[in-house]
């Protein structure tokens, strides 16, 4: 197939470029120029948010499929459709599973209580934006392909009801592995790397469950529905089928790393502040991706253990420039100490 690929630089975009290659596909991807791009793979430099200025290019080459990786905005998906339309067979748009109404239950930005769990692609969506204006701010200043208008709730709808141009949505989880800029290991492995005698838990945080996957097993699920004539209309979610608890999650990387220490669950009114979750922790994030499994075959490729080992060799030599969350060990000691004399 020749496939348009908008963004693809990225932690998960380069991998897909990468599944999309092996598999025999002419990939021309559109992108800002700052990034090197692989052998044989075609490039287009320009601006996401003036697309259309790029239509007669696009009408110039033709293309069997376009994934669009960094689509966040109502405004971005009418540009996409109206750029590519009678250009391309079809689009597919990387989403999200902030769209269901449980994250915003989660967040608080949705009234009412707790969405049963597991969510699938027919639950319900949020009916408030994601985040507030100065989270908005904050995102689009730290990751460049979101825009001040960010939520992936009207991008899909806007691709979905376009009648000329059929659409795929993907909607992805919490993603790790190499490259992740969120650093999801690095709070846990931080602390086993310093050798901590225990790492500390809110108890709520502990229980807490929520969907991820590792970033080759994404970028493969993407670019299985992405190719798949089955997929044409359709909504997947993409995920690990088990969503670990926090302290599961932990765990795990504990048994990567070898460390010895121990998990510690304390009341969230004894944790340490740094360590308490300021969301609604009743509302836990479990989802089903039987749906890409069951109609498109999907498998993870990668051995569990091996993600890890990959996710931890790149975490360990690129540490992040700044901390999202703090590390106050003496905060930690404290309340450590404090339950033992209790």
């Amino acid at each position: 197939m020749k496939i348009l690929v908008i963004g693809g630089t990225g932690f998960i975009g380069s991998f897909l470029i990468e599944h999309l290659q092996r598999a025999g596909h002419s990939i021309a991807v559109f992108h800002r120029g700052n990034t090197p791009l692989p052998s044989g793979v075609r490039q287009i430099i320009g601006d996401r948010n003036r697309l259309n200025d790029f239509r007669p290019m696009f009408a110039g080459e033709k293309y069997d499929l376009a994934i669009d990786c960094i689509v966040s905005s109502a405004g971005q998906a009418s540009q996409l459709v109206a750029a590519l339309r009678g250009i391309t067979r079809r689009v597919v748009v990387l989403s999200s599973m902030d769209v269901y109404r449980a994250w915003g239950v989660f967040s608080g930005t949705e009234p009412g209580g707790p969405e049963p769990m597991p969510v699938n692609e027919d639950s319900a969506l949020r009916t408030k934006p994601p985040y507030p204006p100065e989270t908005l701010a904050a995102l689009s200043k730290k990751v460049s392909w979101a825009d001040g208008e960010y939520d992936k709730v009207p991008v899909e709808r806007v691709i979905l009801e376009d009648r000329e141009l059929p659409g795929t949505i993907l909607r992805l989880p919490m993603v790790y592995g190499p490259g992740d800029y969120v650093h999801r290991f690095h709070p846990y492995l931080k602390r086993m790397d310093d050798r901590r005698r225990f790492i500390l838990f809110a108890e709520d945080v502990a229980r807490m469950r929520t969907p991820r996957g590792y970033v080759e097993d994404v970028a493969a699920g993407i670019a299985l529905a992405a190719t798949s004539e089955l997929g044409l209309g359709r909504i997947y979610n993409i995920s690990e089928p088990d969503c670990w608890s926090e302290l599961e999650w932990a765990r795990k990387i504990a048994a990567a790393t070898g460390w010895g220490g121990e998990f510690l669950e304390l009341p969230p009114e004894n944790t340490p502040p740094h360590l308490v979750w300021p969301y609604n922790t009743a509302q836990h994030l479990v989802v089903s991706s039987d749906r890409i499994r069951a109609e498109l075959g999907y498998r993870e490729p990668t051995d569990v253990d091996e993600a890890f080992e990959r996710t931890i060799r790149w975490e360990r030599a690129h540490p992040p420039q700044v901390v999202a969350i703090p590390f106050n060990y003496e905060a930690e000691d404290a309340a450590v100490n404090s339950r033992a004399s209790a």
